[in-house]
């Protein structure tokens, strides 16, 4: 990271949250702290998942860039894979401000945003923009494998034609099509992980799209632990290739000490790490080797992201971390898996993968 970046960092988090977010788009919009070519990555890290070679297993969650607007030179800060949206059918402006908290003390963040984005038309342009169609399996324009998040509207939706006229409006452009039906912000959206409503809403986007790019169901941590099993083998039995375990949780652990904790909207960071982990367990054991299995949720050094890996995780992905460091964050994860992969004598990622299960 440049000496501005990191000078700058205390300042912008002085200001308000959405304030200085908008403000870190514009910075890598313009190309201010983003190296003009990629870091070269030790090929210890690279992996593979979805059919497609990952030169390190990081990648940027979806809610950093909900319109598609920084996808390359979050690349060229040296993330494995990046993820823009949610994105839903029409433009909405989300949730009434303040919708977004740090909680400092914590090492976390309370968002409501409620899906504010510009809408497909516009987040679809600057895909295609970004690169031309992609063959199966190839990295696209941003030179490293990119994913869309699609969501649905806060009113007027209907799930099983919404979500597969997302997918037709993305599905030339990237290398992967998430499903959020997990954000606590969309009233009744976490209702579609019930295991027919899931089944129902693959069945339809597997009637109109029997080519795609593959697709994965992103998860919230809040499930009963006896509901993870029927919604796994729905993502199954309905043909998604993957699960991203997880997205922010509603639960307030007694540990948290910030005068926000009583903010409403999904909790991410450091305290959702154990849950994180914890379903990631249950859900791998379940999934048995059926699904690529994403893990997200309070990862903060290069440990971290090597015991999810042993728990069964193909790849992982950051967000509150990266709001708090910036791109120096991705520098320091890689170090760090690399040390401890050398002391442990471990040559590959595949090598560990499900070790702990």
């Amino acid at each position: 990271m440049s000496v501005l970046a990191s000078l700058s960092l205390p300042l912008v988090r002085k200001l308000d949250p959405e304030k200085a977010h908008e403000l870190a788009i514009d910075a890598l919009t313009l190309g201010i702290s983003v190296p003009f070519k990629r870091p070269e990555d030790d090929p210890a890290l690279a992996t593979r998942a979805l059919g497609m070679r990952f030169s390190n297993p990081i990648g940027i969650a979806a809610g950093f860039d909900k319109n598609a607007r920084v996808l390359r030179p979050l690349a060229r800060l040296g993330f494995g894979f990046v993820e823009a949206g949610t994105v839903t059918p029409r433009p909405q402006p989300g949730n009434p401000k303040p919708r977004l908290f740090r909680l400092e003390e914590d090492r976390a963040v309370i968002n409501r945003m409620g899906f504010n984005n510009q809408g497909i038309d516009r987040f679809a342009v600057r895909l295609a923009r970004l690169t031309r169609p992609l063959p199966s399996g190839r990295a696209g324009g941003a030179g490293v494998p990119v994913g869309a998040n699609i969501g649905i509207n806060k009113t007027g939706a209907d799930p099983e034609r919404d979500y597969p006229a997302l997918v037709a409006r993305v599905k030339p452009y990237v290398n992967y099509i998430v499903l959020n039906v997990s954000s606590p912000n969309t009233p009744g959206l976490r209702g579609l992980q019930d295991a027919a409503k899931l089944k129902g809403i693959l069945d339809a986007i597997a009637a109109r799209h029997p080519e795609r790019p593959p697709l994965l169901v992103k998860l919230a941590p809040d499930l009963e632990d006896d509901a993870i099993a029927p919604i796994v083998e729905a993502a199954v039995q309905g043909g998604a290739q993957g699960l991203i375990i997880n997205n922010t949780t509603l639960a307030r652990p007694a540990t948290l000490r910030s005068a926000y904790k009583g903010e409403s909207g999904g909790l991410s960071g450091r305290p959702l790490a154990t849950r994180s982990r914890d379903m990631l367990r249950i859900v791998a054991n379940i999934a048995a080797g059926r699904l690529a299995l994403v893990s997200c949720g309070g990862i903060e050094s290069g440990q971290d992201i090597l015991d999810r890996i042993r728990l069964g995780a193909d790849l992982v992905q950051v967000y509150t971390a990266f709001a708090y460091e910036g791109p120096a964050l991705l520098g320091r994860l890689k170090q760090e898996m690399l040390q401890s992969m050398r002391a442990a004598g471990v040559e590959t990622l595949d090598d560990i993968r499900g070790a702990d299960l």
